[in-house]
């Protein structure tokens, strides 16, 4: 009894070194990234591809998903706000949720399930098919050249798509709560301007950004040392979208409690 209880110490506790360990090497490569970000040679092609595949690449999803949310909690508001007479409240409900919380969780975590992974699984096949080493053997710093534009592009496009994610949130939540559910529409826009000041989207944006930096540094360093062939990297891809997501939800409380305490 008393060895099972050592080793599920031990366990534990070499579970704590490596988390440590691996969040010291993110770190390590987050700086590195940024270094090499103002180094030449400039390579703005493979910037401009790293720009599309994360903002438009991950478009589509994002506003579908913006669509929906935005339907979604319309509906419920406009019955629970219902059984106290306060329809009126709606728009600004939704707009608030949208712009605070669910646009640059949602938008975040859309993106870590699509460009995450893909980032993980292009530069853990690059690694296991040791592309990464002939890089550097050829004199090209594998940091600036595969890390540094996804770290940034994703820090640049989050915002944006989460933008665009509140813009047809709440659009889509408008459309049904005065065609469909009969809301005022001049009560449904009032609310929103009442109920959101312009640093809340300056706020949403800021978050957004955290969001990016998270899921392409975590990506990239999950693929950047992937091994063990196929199924390394498929581990690795794995543990990318649980690991971004899960950091997302933890940063997202963080952010909230310090900017809106």
């Amino acid at each position: 009894m008393l060895n099972k209880a050592k080793s599920g110490v031990e366990n534990v506790g070499n579970r704590a070194i490596a988390f440590v360990e691996e969040l010291g090497q993110m770190m390590i490569m987050l700086g590195e990234a940024i270094v090499w970000a103002f180094r030449p040679p400039y390579r703005l092609r493979i910037w401009a591809q790293a720009l599309d595949m994360v903002g438009v690449g991950s478009l589509p999803i994002v506003l579908l998903t913006g669509v929906f949310s935005g339907l979604v909690l319309a509906y419920q508001s406009f019955y629970a706000f219902r059984m106290f007479n306060a329809e009126s409240l709606v728009g600004g409900t939704v707009a608030v949720s949208l712009i605070r919380e669910l646009g640059p969780v949602l938008a975040g975590l859309m993106v870590a399930g699509r460009t995450g992974s893909a980032m993980t699984t292009e530069l853990g096949t690059m690694r296991v098919t040791e592309q990464i080493d002939a890089m550097a053997v050829m004199a090209v710093n594998p940091i600036q050249y595969l890390v540094t534009p996804r770290i940034i592009a994703s820090v640049l496009m989050l915002p944006v798509l989460t933008m665009l994610f509140n813009l047809v949130g709440i659009s889509a939540a408008y459309v049904l709560s005065v065609f469909v559910l009969e809301v005022d529409p001049g009560i449904f826009l009032s609310k929103i301007r009442d109920f959101v000041a312009p640093i809340d989207l300056l706020k949403s944006g800021v978050k957004a950004a955290a969001f990016g930096m998270v899921i392409a540094l975590v990506g990239c360093y999950k693929g950047f040392y992937a091994s063990g062939g196929a199924k390394g990297v498929g581990e690795a891809t794995t543990s990318s979208v649980v690991t971004s997501s899960v950091s997302i939800l933890f940063i997202d409380y963080i952010f909230t409690v310090l900017m809106w305490d």
